[in-house]
This record gives C-alpha cells, sequence and structure tokens, in this order.
C-alpha cells in the first residue's frame, strides 16, 4: 500500500538526509526472550545507551532497566508510585533523560536515565497521556482521548522547561478522533510527529508547530496500531488485527509511505511497543486480557529487524 504525501514536501526531502536502516553485525548472542518481574505488565520500551533498554510497568508505575545482551534486569530502577503507570517511553540520548508518559495519571515524568531520579513532572489537562518522544525543539506526548498532542518545550540549551512552561496543541485537518482510543504512538520524522489512530487503523502526520494534521494511511492499514519505532526512514508500527498480530514494516521514501511486510512470532501476547538496539527489535508483551497478578508472566521478545 502506498500514499502519495504531496503535502508532506518537507519530509520527502529530509529522507535524502536520513540512512537506511543498517544491521549491525552480531557479537555474542541476544536473549530471544527477557523475563520480566511477574505481574510487571508492560506497555512502553525504548532503546537507551548501547544494549540498555528500559520498560515501564503498567502495574506499578515503576521503570525497569534491562541489558539486552545478557537479559539481566533491574526491576527497581524506577520505583513504582501508586496511581501513576508507567506508559509509552523515550530516552533523549543528548541529555541522558528518560521520559515517561503516564497514562491516565495525566501527566509526563523526565528522569535521569544513569540515576533514575526524578528531573521534573508536567501535569496537564487529558484524558489518557498514552507516548512520548523527544526533539531537539520539545517532548511531544499523544493524548489517546482528547484531541489534542502535549507539549513540553526545551530550552535552547536543551534544559527542561518549567511545568508551566508545558502546553496543549488542539489537532487540526485530517486526523479526526472518535469513540475509543484515538492517536497512540509517536515518532517525529522530518519535521513533523508520526502518529497512528488505533481505533481507525490510520496513520498521520501532524505539524508540532500548528497542530495541522495530514493522513497518511487510509482506514484499516494498521488495525488497533499501537507503538511506533523509526529507524532511518523505515517505520516499525505494532499491530493487533485479526488477520496478523506483530509488527508491521513501512518505508518512508521519495514523498511515500510504502508497505514493506510484516514481522511476527509465536513469542508475542498482546504486543504494544517496540524499541530497536543493535540491529534487533525487542517488543514488549502487555498481554491486555489476561489478569494481573503476582504470579502473571511477562516477557520482552526479540524479532529480527528485516
Amino acid at each position: 500500500m502506498r500514499r502519495r504525501l504531496a503535502p508532506l514536501s518537507a519530509l520527502a526531502a529530509a529522507v535524502a538526509a536520513v540512512p537506511l536502516i543498517t544491521v549491525t553485525a552480531l557479537g555474542a548472542p541476544f536473549p530471544a526472550r527477557i523475563d520480566l518481574d511477574g505481574g510487571w505488565a508492560p506497555e512502553g520500551i525504548t532503546a537507551g545507551a548501547g544494549t540498555t533498554a528500559y520498560v515501564g510497568s503498567l502495574a506499578t508505575g515503576g521503570v525497569a532497566r534491562l541489558n539486552l545482551r545478557t537479559g539481566t534486569v533491574e526491576s527497581d530502577f524506577i520505583a513504582g508510585v501508586t496511581g501513576k503507570p508507567a506508559v509509552g517511553l523515550d530516552y533523549e540520548a543528548g541529555a541522558n533523560r528518560l521520559w515517561v508518559a503516564g497514562g491516565p495519571g495525566q501527566e509526563v515524568r523526565a528522569y535521569d536515565a544513569s540515576s533514575g531520579d526524578l528531573l521534573e513532572t508536567y501535569a496537564f489537562t487529558s484524558g489518557f497521556v498514552n507516548d512520548v518522544v523527544v526533539t531537539d525543539e520539545a517532548a511531544y506526548a499523544t493524548d489517546s482521548n482528547i484531541q489534542q498532542v502535549l507539549v513540553m518545550p526545551l530550552g535552547d540549551d536543551g534544559s527542561l522547561p518549567s511545568p508551566d512552561d508545558s502546553f496543549t496543541l488542539p489537532i487540526t485537518g485530517d486526523f479526526v478522533y472518535a469513540a475509543g482510543f484515538n492517536a497512540n504512538g509517536i515518532v517525529a520524522f522530518g519535521g513533523w510527529l508520526i502518529v497512528p489512530q488505533s481505533n481507525t487503523g490510520e496513520l498521520f502526520a501532524i505539524n508540532p508547530s500548528t497542530g495541522a494534521s495530514v493522513q497518511l494511511l487510509p482506514e484499516g492499514s494498521i488495525p488497533s496500531a499501537d507503538g511506533l519505532e523509526l529507524v532511518g526512514s523505515t517505520l516499525y508500527v505494532v499491530v493487533r488485527g485479526e488477520d496478523f498480530t506483530g509488527v508491521a514494516v513501512y518505508r518512508i521514501l521519495g514523498g511515500t509511505v510504502a508497505f514493506l511486510g510484516q514481522i511476527e512470532s509465536d513469542n508475542l501476547d498482546v504486543p504494544t511497543t517496540v524499541a530497536f538496539a543493535d540491529g534487533r527489535l525487542w517488543v514488549a508483551n502487555a498481554r491486555f486480557g489476561t489478569p494481573v497478578t503476582p504470579e502473571t508472566e511477562y516477557w520482552i521478545t526479540r524479532l529480527p529487524a528485516r
């Protein structure tokens, strides 16, 4: 499936400056599955420096730090807080910060990615803060229930803004919210924010300055889409459809969004988000529909990037 991005000339031009995905030479084997604590209930995952990754907990609000090469899990890296789940995550490499979307807690939290110390909390009037991405200009979060983007503008030197400087940006244009979960995952590319609409299976580009949106993929293209990961010009989308559950792969190239294929595994159980590290994909299995108990198993699944 292809959709030409005629209104997105800036995005098309940016492709020329972005390398295609490359896969590094394989060293020591990585585990195919990394088990988390019983009852962890993961939703968001993001790759940090080297082979480090971070996984949030819907059940406790804590964040675990993982060594993807060894499979070691540091579950108490960030302690949980009652009533403040950790949903989508993003690692800000330049500042070594970890950003966490708070879901129904209506906030975004910024942490030191080395120590786990809480640096700042940004509270919003929102529905469900689902996922977050950081650019040189700001951190942006999706709201699945209210038609808006949550914005936390960074200082010229990359410093964290005051909570008073954060604001909401209404979404206009092609992206129209309906009943259910709307905006979900988020990545930034070519000066645009790329966001799926879970309840309709569409994909949109949102102008982060104006909130104007343009449809990239039509209804039903990415059913129940959740997390996104962008590597060069390759876009990975976690989907949960009747015919396929796994990771759909697209290429943003020459002003088009082209479907490349699907990556699936028997080791996926209601996947939600995906991260890319050391030439591999790492998928969080939220296992929605399975009762969360202290004994419920949760894990991260490794997939090939192609």
